[in-house]
């Protein structure tokens, strides 16, 4: 494995270096610009932020379970190579494509998010539908999430200690950051040794065991704090300490494929079509979406990060850099099942479970105890889960603001959008959903399908209005940005026809079907709006030409 390991991983170096460094020169990203977070500063939502900081608010926030889960899967019911080859080309070409001109048209356009773009260049009436799908969309988000991780700490009590602590340490490591500035590493050193002691503590001596309907309320109300409250105090510092484990989980991964000489037991290709997810084309793309590709990253990229990044020439860093370090997370989650052997009891558990078995086997090459590395593994995932979970509902009161025209409104705006974006995620979380042989089942296996088909739809849409934008503002070689364009559109389309469909011949007609029915609508009218506004030239306000 440690051949093929260090050929994908140099694949996604020469990546950063080269294309990314491209796409730079392409969109005239220059130091010196005017940056939102320094022209609109307000210490809450626009602040100027140190790029590793922000690197890791960023990649706490894009990473969720998606690039653990959807590869796991994909790579179980397809074979281990379509899956890699997947995430290769998606993270390099499409995913980085993706986040990087999402960060960099969102800093020259105020902060505003994606969305605003349609409103420049196309009409106002695609802008608003463009801002209720993606505000929908991030209502699956928060439901997923909170779901997931409310069944995560309700089984592992001492995964929830050590997340609880994080949060205490978090306001406390904030809260110094702004008091203390460029004292970074002192309080990064001293925040990180007092985790790891309470984590300790937490692995011996678990206290706090609730269920899951108390822990989905706690969770709901920390995301509405983490909504409402200025980003360095709760959200950036949490987020940044979160990505420290995050990225000794990835270590812990990279030190299990590389130097554990662990076979390749899994068959590298399966079938064309699996039972479970449909055919390879189009539910390959779909199934991995973070890792290879996802519409979410946009919505963080243009909705807290745009707002934080202190130069725009960081931007490669932060917004390309943390794609692909959840391409390796994806790789990661993919060598686990590698080194699985077909009817391995292993893989008959959740992928969390598999993910986190995987963390534990390798946690041993470095002296960690298996078990306490497989408590690691579920801690990591939960990370993954939290911080995409705070950072989607921050953005849906964000989009909700717009959808109003009350972005800079004041605390009864924020509060109120904040209430409604989590009201409608708690109804679905309290719905009683059935599969179709009729079995009650968990709102986040229900909702996780056409999750992730919407992402993958979002992502589609955002690199139509990508391709806009660069048309309007002299950007060369637009091809670049139209192929991957058409194939996720191409994709997506298909995917969610598919879905509804089974859904019609089932007699499936639950709330989640009509609201994928309602994306599809909204989804195709902005697709029309945008080929329209191709066609049809510059928009007669005109738009500023790259220098």
């Amino acid at each position: 494995m440690l051949p093929l390991s260090i050929f994908l991983f140099a694949l996604l170096y020469l990546g950063y270096r080269f294309y990314a460094s491209y796409l730079g020169k392409l969109y005239s990203v220059k130091s010196g610009e005017t940056v939102p977070s320094v022209e609109m500063r307000d210490n809450i939502d626009y602040v100027p932020t140190n790029k590793f900081v922000l690197l890791g608010h960023h990649f706490s926030s894009i990473a969720g379970a998606g690039p653990v889960v959807g590869p796991i899967i994909a790579a179980m019911a397809f074979g281990w190579l379509p899956a890699v080859i997947w995430i290769i080309i998606g993270s390099i070409f499409i995913g980085g494509l993706h986040d990087y001109s999402s960060l960099i048209i969102s800093v020259r356009h105020k902060g505003k998010s994606i969305a605003e773009v349609a409103n420049q260049y196309i009409n106002k009436r695609t802008y608003r539908i463009f801002l209720i799908f993606i505000w929908l969309a991030l209502i699956y988000v928060v439901a997923v999430f909170a779901d997931l991780t409310a069944v995560t700490f309700s089984n592992e009590p001492a995964v929830a200690e050590v997340s609880t602590i994080y949060l205490i340490v978090a306001v406390v490591f904030g809260f110094l950051m702004v008091k203390f500035r460029g004292k970074l590493a002192t309080l990064t050193t001293g925040a990180l040794l007092t985790l790891l002691l309470f984590s300790v503590l937490s692995f011996k001596y678990q206290f706090l065991s609730l269920d899951k309907s108390s822990w989905v309320l706690i969770l709901f109300i920390y995301c509405f704090a983490a909504s409402i409250l200025p980003v360095n105090l709760l959200l950036q510092p949490r987020d940044y300490l979160s990505s420290y484990l995050l990225y000794f989980s990835v270590l812990i991964g990279l030190v299990g494929l590389m130097f554990g000489r662990y076979p390749i037991t899994y068959p590298a290709f399966i079938s064309f079509s699996s039972e479970s997810l449909g055919g390879l084309f189009p539910f390959l793309f779909i199934t991995i979406a973070c890792g290879a590709v996802s519409g979410f990253h946009a919505l963080v990229a243009s909705g807290t990060t745009s707002k934080q990044i202190d130069d725009i020439n960081n931007g490669k860093f932060v917004g390309y850099g943390a794609m692909l370090l959840e391409g390796v997370v994806a790789i990661i989650s993919i060598g686990i099942v590698m080194m699985l052997a077909p009817g391995d009891p292993a893989l008959k558990g959740d992928p969390g479970s598999i993910f986190a078995s995987g963390l534990g086997r390798f946690s041993a090459l470095v002296g960690i105890d298996p078990q306490m590395g497989k408590t690691f593994g579920f801690l990591a995932i939960s990370a993954f889960m939290l911080t995409t979970l705070d950072t989607a509902t921050r953005i849906a009161r964000y989009v909700l603001q717009e959808i109003l025209d009350k972005v800079r409104g004041g605390w009864t705006v924020k509060i109120s959008a904040t209430a409604a974006s989590l009201a409608v995620p708690l109804v679905l979380m309290n719905l009683r959903m059935h599969d179709a042989a009729g079995n009650v089942i968990p709102c986040w296996k229900m909702i996780w399908p056409l999750f992730g088909i919407t992402n993958q739809l979002l992502a589609a849409l955002v690199l139509m209005i990508i391709y806009l934008w660069a048309g309007r503002n002299g950007v060369r070689n637009k091809a670049i940005i139209l192929v991957p364009a058409l194939f996720m559109l191409v994709t997506t389309v298909t995917a969610l026809v598919q879905s509804l469909t089974n859904y019609i011949s089932a007699g499936n007609f639950t709330v989640v079907f009509y609201i994928a029915l309602l994306l599809l609508a909204l989804s195709l009218v902005v697709v029309v709006e945008a080929l329209l506004a191709i066609t049809r030239g510059p928009h007669p306000e005109g738009e500023k030409k790259l220098s």
